[in-house]
């Protein structure tokens, strides 16, 4: 694909987004837990994300050094899984990657019992495991607010250790969904994890290989609500999905609805998307669904609903600064993002949208997907670098040219 594509007006939807991928989340947690489980589980409908390819890839690789590219998930997930398998690895990354912080969980599984070495900058990729002779402790506490897939790392392994594993988690908890995600498959493996308040225990048990489906990512159904809320007239059907979900960003359903986007459950495991009246402003507190920002400002920017939004602060430490990436690009149609404090942020809509305007994705699959949507309203819309969103929704733009857009690379 070309490095950018321009996308023509098309306000009228109608249609099954077809290759709405499986979701990553649940994905890279099955796989993880396969491997714990020695393999031979019947994984159905995997992600065909790149995230969830290369940890399909990696975690059965004898290879000594890992490269998960820019892959944060495949990082933090492997780093537990290598360590309490006591295989010796170099763990590494995209330049990105390297700059994205891993201390918390290194410095957890170093109380646990395990020798990992910084190659570069104390606290970030490149780190060297080097192995795990015996458990030190069961007990950890760590911060909860600072990434959940730190958390579901930990808990992943935790049964596999001698001792099992108690985590404590300090302050307030971010993405509480994917740590209830993570306990909830580990139960479809045979494992129980306690979750009660801030505490998790889990004794020492065996995972059992299963047969397990994995259903539709929500966060790329995300921006089908996207689309539906600013056409202007819209019958999109997601397939393989349910509104009674484990996943956090199944919460766009409810958070739609302010939007005036309807869901309605179909036959055969389906949600159709159409249209009903908005509300003029939005309160949402993202903590537990932080991947959904970005796709939420955009809409409420074009759409003139004013936003009050917490819960953000995530997102600085995702593939990009999410949050300079939002300010930069809403401000090419008249809105902006603004920090009224550290924990509360006021999101201005345009008065009047653009002709055309052209958006950068700094290299994130999420700008990309969230502000394609524009199409709908805009006469032209030109994202740069569209392949990006290969790494969550490989087949994004075939589902959009699915919809009728037309488009030039």
């Amino acid at each position: 694909m070309h490095n950018t594509i321009t996308l023509t007006k098309h306000s009228h939807l109608q249609g099954i987004a077809n290759t709405l991928p499986s979701s990553k989340s649940i994905s890279n947690r099955v796989l993880i837990i396969n491997a714990l489980a020695n393999g031979g589980s019947a994984l159905h409908n995997l992600s065909d994300a790149n995230d969830t390819q290369l940890m399909q890839r990696l975690v059965n690789s004898t290879a000594e050094e890992i490269d998960v590219e820019d892959a944060g998930t495949t990082m933090r997930f492997l780093t537990a899984y290598f360590t309490v398998s006591n295989k010796s690895k170099v763990m590494t990354g995209s330049h990105r990657m390297k700059e994205r912080p891993i201390g918390i969980l290194v410095n957890a599984l170093r109380s646990l019992g395990a020798e990992i070495d910084y190659l570069g900058v104390d606290g970030y990729p490149p780190h060297r495991l080097k192995g795990f002779k015996k458990q030190l402790t069961r007990s950890i506490k760590i911060r909860g607010d600072v990434s959940s897939q730190y958390i579901s790392a930990l808990m992943m392994v935790g049964p596999t250790l001698p001792f099992g594993l108690s985590l404590e988690l300090e302050g307030k908890i971010g993405s509480r969904p994917y740590i209830e995600m993570t306990a909830s498959l580990m139960k479809q493996f045979g494992v129980s994890a306690e979750f009660h308040g801030n505490k998790i225990t889990i004794e020492p048990q065996q995972y059992k290989p299963t047969a397990y489906t994995v259903e539709s990512d929500w966060s790329g159904a995300s921006y089908w609500y996207s689309f539906a809320a600013l056409a202007k007239t819209a019958e999109v059907t997601l397939p393989r999905i349910s509104l009674n979900s484990l996943q956090g960003d199944r919460a766009i359903a409810d958070i739609a609805q302010h939007f005036g986007v309807k869901s309605t459950t179909g036959p055969g495991n389906t949600i159709t998307l159409t249209k009903t009246n908005p509300k003029n402003e939005l309160h949402w507190d993202f903590t537990h669904c932080p991947d959904l920002a970005q796709t939420v400002a955009v809409i409420c920017a074009a759409k003139g609903i004013r936003g009050f939004f917490t819960g953000l602060e995530s997102l600085r430490i995702k593939e990009t600064d999410r949050i300079a990436a939002l300010q930069n690009e809403l401000r090419k149609i008249g809105a902006d993002l603004v920090e009224d404090d550290a924990a509360h942020w006021r999101l201005i809509p345009t008065t009047s949208l653009p002709a055309k305007a052209s958006f950068n994705t700094y290299k994130d699959h999420r700008m990309a997907m969230a502000f394609a949507p524009l199409a709908t309203l805009m006469d032209e819309v030109e994202i740069e670098n569209p392949a990006v969103t290969r790494k969550s929704y490989p087949t994004f733009w075939e589902d959009v040219k699915g919809f009728g857009f037309s488009f030039r690379s």
